[in-house]
């Protein structure tokens, strides 16, 4: 019931006060790392965030710690949303984003099993989805990080 009321308001409140509220929360120039997460049968793994304006839907990641090296961190922020271990992480790209000075890496991996649950305040559930079935209310954005982490990953062979 908390995680809905939380994320209610973060989502009701203007941009600009969300925008002041991240900044003062964090570094002047941040970064994270996302996983592109397929299980053995090709399926993604996709997150019902509770902070994340629009749907909610979106590949698991999170904020890389001071000292903390990109894959440690995306390994880190899986096993705390959703108790699932990687059986394998590859570098797949990096992107800046200006406008909120954030720098974005982004690994396309392989889980270990598919029994995670959502945990934490942040995530609502999870869900494997085809990749000819992600939900509808996905966005664009998160639509294509998933299509050029694995595009990516199909000219290398994986």
């Amino acid at each position: 019931m908390l995680k809905k009321v939380l994320g209610l308001l973060w989502r009701a409140a203007p941009k600009g006060l969300r925008k002041f509220g991240a900044r003062l929360l964090q570094t002047r120039f941040t970064a994270s790392a996302g996983a592109v997460v397929l299980d053995e049968r090709g399926r993604v793994l996709l997150l019902k965030h509770v902070f994340r304006t629009g749907a909610g839907w979106g590949i698991p990641g999170g904020f890389i710690g001071s000292g903390e090296q990109p894959e440690a961190a995306v390994r880190r922020e899986l096993l705390e949303e959703t108790g699932l271990e990687l059986e394998r992480a590859e570098f797949a790209f990096a992107r800046v984003i200006e406008h909120a000075n954030h720098m974005e890496i982004i690994f396309r991996c392989r889980a270990r099993g598919q029994e995670g649950e959502a945990r934490g305040l942040e995530i609502n559930r999870l869900e494997w989805f085809a990749l000819e079935q992600l939900p509808e209310t996905l966005g664009r954005d998160q639509r294509r990080i998933i299509k050029r982490a694995l595009d990516d990953g199909a000219k290398e062979g994986i």
